[in-house]
């Protein structure tokens, strides 16, 4: 698991049938300070993150394809939680 940020969204104008009806995201892995840390990855929402917000992803692919469906599908990275907010004493 990572703490990431929204970036982006990912447009495609084809796309596996095991992302049909789903969002996908670009996240980039960040720092408890909020830096960036390693390349951004792409990852399914199913939690409706907005632009900029701080999310848990995971990388556990097994769990991501059960989540979508299809033990064939390729995704790997999915955001599993959103970060509401911090608190007191812990490092932004």
């Amino acid at each position: 698991m990572l703490l990431a940020r929204v970036e982006g969204n990912v447009v495609a104008t084809r796309k596996h049938p095991s992302f049909e009806g789903r969002r996908l995201v670009i996240c980039q892995p960040i720092s408890n300070g909020g830096d960036a840390e390693g390349a951004p990855q792409v990852a399914i929402d199913a939690h409706g993150a907005g632009l900029h917000q701080r999310v848990i992803i995971s990388s556990d692919g097994s769990a991501a394809r059960l989540a979508v469906g299809d033990q064939k599908s390729p995704v790997r990275w999915m955001i599993i939680g959103i970060v509401d907010e911090k608190q007191p004493g812990e490092p932004v």
